[in-house]
C-alpha cells in the first residue's frame, strides 16, 4: 500500500524486519493508485511512493500552511513564528471548524516555535521529518514528536533499513528531500526568517515549482541577505502585514 503505518514502537530500526519492509513495497506496487495518497503530493519533482505516519492521516485532506525558518532562530524570529500560528489557527470556517493545519518539519528553531504555538492555541498541526518515525533529531524534540504522533500527525519518507545503514553525511541528504515533498502537501509556505545558505531555500524552490504560494516575511527584506529578493522576483508574496498572507489564501 502507499502507506506503512507503525504504532506504539520504540527505536525505529529494531521492530521492522527486512521482509516486512520488502512486502510493503511489493504492495505498494500491486496497489498502485491507491486512493489513501494524497494528490497534492504527485506535484513534488520526484513524488515519493512510500510514506510513514503516526496518528490521524485524515490532517492531509484540510488545508494545510508551512510554517518554516532557520534552526538557529533569532527571539524575533520565534516571536514572530508564535503569531503567525496563532492567527492561523484562529481562523474558522463557516461551520466553526479551524480553516488551516499548521505543518512544520519538527527541526530546532521556528519549526518546533510553529508546532507548539499551533497546539497552544488549540489548533492542528502535522510534523514531516527528516529520520524514520521513532528516531528522534533533535533528541530535544522527543517529547514533541510524540505528542504530535498522538494527537495529530506525523509523516516521514525515511526507510528504516537504509537509514540504519547508511553513514551520517548520507542521511542528511534526507532533510532537503523532506523539504519538498513538505511543501507539495501544502497549498503554502511562510518563511520566518532564513539565511543565503539555510536549508529552508530548498523548500522555497520546491514551492516555487510545485506552483504553491510563498510568502516570505518583510523582517527578511530588511536583513543583508539575497534571496528574499530573489524569490520575490520569481513570484513570492511579501509580507508586511497579515492581509498579506489573507488576500492570497482567500
Amino acid at each position: 500500500m502507499h502507506l506503512a503505518r507503525k504504532e506504539n514502537f520504540g527505536p525505529a530500526v529494531s521492530p521492522i524486519s527486512p521482509r516486512l519492509e520488502l512486502g510493503a513495497y511489493e504492495a505498494l506496487w500491486l496497489r498502485k493508485g491507491a486512493t489513501d495518497y494524497p494528490q497534492t503530493l504527485r506535484d513534488a519533482k520526484y513524488p515519493i511512493e512510500l510514506l510513514y505516519f503516526q496518528g490521524v492521516w485524515e490532517l492531509t485532506e484540510t488545508r494545510c500552511i508551512a510554517i518554516v525558518g532557520a534552526r538557529d532562530a533569532t527571539d524575533e524570529g520565534k516571536q514572530r513564528a508564535k503569531q503567525l500560528a496563532r492567527d492561523l489557527t484562529a481562523r474558522k470556517r463557516p461551520d466553526g471548524k479551524d480553516e488551516f493545519t499548521i505543518v512544520s518539519g519538527l527541526a530546532a528553531g521556528i519549526d518546533r516555535v510553529a508546532h507548539e504555538a499551533a497546539i497552544a492555541n488549540g489548533g492542528r498541526t502535522i510534523a514531516v521529518i527528516g529520520t524514520p518515525l521513532g528516531t528522534y533529531y533533535p533528541k530535544e524534540n522527543r517529547d514533541m514528536q510524540d505528542r504530535i504522533a498522538k494527537e495529530f500527525l506525523l509523516i516521514s519518507q525515511i526507510p528504516f533499513l537504509r537509514y540504519a545503514a547508511q553513514a551520517v553525511p548520507q542521511n542528511r541528504l534526507f532533510f532537503p528531500e523532506r523539504n519538498v515533498t513538505m511543501s507539495a502537501l501544502t497549498e503554502a509556505t511562510i518563511i520566518v526568517e532564513a539565511s543565503d545558505t539555510s536549508g529552508t531555500l530548498t523548500h522555497a524552490r520546491a514551492a516555487l515549482y510545485q506552483k504553491r504560494k510563498l510568502f516570505i516575511l518583510d523582517s527578511c527584506f530588511r536583513k543583508d541577505l539575497r534571496w528574499p529578493q530573489a524569490y520575490e522576483a520569481q513570484g513570492a508574496i511579501r509580507v508586511r502585514s497579515m492581509e498579506d498572507i489573507w488576500s492570497h489564501l482567500d
